[in-house]
């Protein structure tokens, strides 16, 4: 599983097999046994979250929003797209 970035001990990441077809860019956050994922396009959006407080939802979607290009750069990069 490709690690984008991390951030206050939360790994940002996405996983080698995204899906048949290929699901969109998005990335996901785990922190001990709490996960999320948010899609990036067509706009940041919250697609699924266990254990994480909205909060922290918030703070990580202001964290994508400055990495966004990365996440974008990093998904393309792996995928050959």
């Amino acid at each position: 599983m490709p690690k984008v970035f991390s951030w206050n001990g939360h790994r940002f990441h996405f996983f080698s097999n995204e899906g048949h077809p290929l699901e969109p860019i998005h990335i996901h956050v785990r922190k001990d046994h709490n996960r999320a994922k948010f899609w990036i396009l067509p706009s940041i959006s919250l697609a699924h979250n266990y254990g994480f407080s909205s909060h922290e939802l918030s703070l990580f979607r202001t964290v994508i929003e400055e990495h966004e290009q990365l996440i974008q750069e990093k998904w393309h990069e792996y995928f050959n797209i």
